[in-house]
């Protein structure tokens, strides 16, 4: 029975960088996005700079200010940003 193989990305992109490219195509700043979402402008900063998780909340609150982007792409990235974060360390670990 064959092994199924699965490739991970070599960088991990912090879900933050989207959520920058995003705001910056919308013509919003981050005190704005913050404003329209009720955080603390750090916060936001912090989740762009990927040094504070997207939760379910914050995924929600982006939804409702980008209502074309879905609360599971924000997790989806997020999910997505853990794991492969993960697999890097493991490798590094293993080095």
């Amino acid at each position: 029975m064959a092994t199924k193989v699965e490739a991970y990305p070599d960088v991990a992109i912090p879900p933050g960088e989207y959520l920058a490219e995003e705001i910056r195509e919308r013509g919003l700043s981050q005190k704005e996005l913050a404003r329209r979402m009720g955080r603390p402008l750090n916060a936001i900063n912090e989740i762009i700079r990927g040094k504070k998780a997207i939760t379910a909340e914050t995924a929600l609150q982006l939804e409702e200010v980008m209502p074309q982007i879905p609360a599971r792409f924000w997790l989806n990235l997020e999910a997505d940003y853990q794991l492969t974060k993960a697999v890097l360390e493991r490798k590094s670990r293993a080095r």
